[in-house]
């Protein structure tokens, strides 16, 4: 009998739609969420639907309804997402593969996809959260979520989960095939924009007393530090910059969407200050860490950064578009999951 494989793509999550009940909702499954601001309950509770959600949706929405396409009625990352699940469901024409997808917050809802794949009744899931580095925060919280619905199931089928992969050959170049609709030449400086993660968050990677300040991880990959979310992020860039000859002083590594002083440093929105105010009039930024755009890339970087570069003395913020659907990306996708049938 033929082997029936079902493969579930998780990506984070986005409203419902730009209004403040659906934003409001988002942002409260998403804050709440233990992996996301990790201390304990009460205090999570109080700062999330007491401070953060009441003043934060109002605004999150106004912001929202810049980037929704009013065309369909979907953010960004719910239309390539959907694009991408098609693109790889073509890629397997003649196995018995059916692929998914699902948000770890709101909709289509995990518990949702995974009731409809039970009934599927398949041999074997492959899970593959589409965050190429390993966060706990993100892929972490994906992986738990499923694990918690799959095991209440009485017949659990052979799981099999891909945990990160920034190091995949088709997701490197899908990043850098993106740039080649710009001359790197003219610009002053480039960024890699990784989205940001409390300190606290990167040192639980490691066991003991060892920290991520203890571990080479803005040169190297090793045993210790595989998991470490800074460490992949740096060498994502590594692997990017030597596939586009780049030299390091060429660029820089840094981190957006802060929340406080204790996150992975150098903050983007800093170093974009900083290169205008010491005469950098153009500027290219990577997002490898979103492999779909989003609020982050087209707002954060695309308009917010640009506000800041041209108020110190700058001209132009350029952002590269995410992978989205590209083809190297969707071979990206076929290759993780044909390595695993």
């Amino acid at each position: 009998m033929k082997k029936t494989t079902g493969v579930l793509l998780i990506q984070l999550g986005t409203p419902d739609s730009p209004s403040v009940s659906d934003v409001r909702r988002y942002l409260s499954e998403f804050l709440n969420d233990p992996r996301v601001i990790d201390i304990p309950w009460l205090p999570r509770k109080l700062l999330v639907n007491g401070i953060i959600v009441p003043f934060r949706a109002p605004k999150s929405a106004k912001i929202y309804k810049e980037l929704w396409d009013l065309s369909d009625n979907k953010s960004p990352l719910l239309t390539y997402t959907e694009k991408l699940v098609e693109l790889v469901q073509q890629r397997f024409p003649d196995e018995d593969v059916h692929v998914e997808f699902a948000m770890r917050y709101q909709n289509p809802s995990l518990d949702d996809v995974l009731e409809r794949m039970k009934k599927m009744n398949f041999d074997q899931l492959i899970i593959v959260p589409l965050f190429p580095q390993y966060a706990s925060a993100s892929t972490g919280s994906a992986i738990d979520k499923a694990m918690k619905i799959i095991s209440k199931w009485w017949v659990i089928p052979e799981v099999k989960i891909v945990s990160q992969f920034w190091d995949h050959e088709g997701y490197i170049d899908s990043v850098v095939d993106r740039s080649k609709a710009f001359d790197l030449s003219s610009f002053d400086h480039i960024l890699f924009s990784y989205h940001g993660l409390p300190e606290r968050q990167v040192d639980k990677v490691y066991e003991g007393d060892d920290f991520c300040e203890d571990q080479p991880c803005e040169t190297e990959v090793n045993q210790k530090n595989k998991f470490c979310y800074k460490a992949t992020c740096f060498a994502t860039t590594r692997l990017i910059a030597s596939k586009l000859g780049l030299s390091e002083n060429d660029y820089t590594v840094c981190f957006q969407s802060r929340l406080d002083k204790k996150w992975l440093m150098p903050f983007s929105d800093k170093v974009v200050e900083e290169q205008s105010k010491s005469g950098a009039k153009k500027l290219l930024v990577f997002s490898p860490a979103f492999v779909a755009d989003c609020l982050e890339t087209l707002i954060e970087i695309g308009e917010e950064y640009q506000e800041i570069f041209e108020e110190h003395g700058g001209e132009k913020v350029q952002l590269v578009p995410s992978s989205n659907d590209h083809p190297r990306f969707v071979d990206c996708m076929e290759d993780l999951i044909r390595k695993r049938l």
